[in-house]
């Protein structure tokens, strides 16, 4: 989501930079929530509840990563969840994002996820699927190998 985008607030739609301008300094905590290839992935989180009709024991807030080294450079999501939920749960999930975007980008290159021209939807659905399924069988079988590789079996 970007600083622009609207949430309601008292009855009123406000934009989400405007939210987080008005946030606590005690309202952000340091987490590090994953490793990176380059080191820790380290970032001040905060979070604030919206004002969302949802389920009981359901709340959606509006998550900030604030960079440690640029406290300019804000990113904002929008997250649903159990009520219990903490902040570090919340900037944890938020982070498989990377993972994410990591694994498209391998299944790009190693099997031509983005290697179709779309003219029908099934076509395209059958292509996405069998690219995701080859990259599921690349990654279990690089995975085994390197599991065998480390106890001294042959790899074949």
């Amino acid at each position: 989501m970007t600083r622009a985008h609207q949430v309601w607030d008292g009855g009123v739609p406000r934009r989400v930079e405007h939210l987080v301008s008005e946030m606590p300094d005690d309202a952000w905590q340091c987490l590090e929530i994953d490793a990176g290839s380059k080191g820790p992935r380290v970032y001040d989180w905060a979070r604030a509840r919206l004002a969302f009709d949802t389920e009981p024991g359901f709340g959606q807030w509006l998550l900030v990563r604030r960079s440690v080294r640029e406290p300019d450079a804000l990113a904002y999501y929008r997250v649903f969840g159990p009520e219990a939920t903490p902040l570090a749960e919340m900037a944890r999930v938020a982070g498989t994002r990377w993972v994410i975007e990591e694994g498209f980008a391998r299944a790009k290159g190693e099997v031509g996820l983005d290697q179709y021209e779309v003219r029908r939807w099934e076509a395209w659905y059958r292509h996405i699927t069998l690219c995701l399924v080859a990259h599921a069988f690349l990654d279990i079988t690089r995975a085994a190998a390197h599991v065998a590789a480390k106890k001294g079996a042959p790899v074949t």
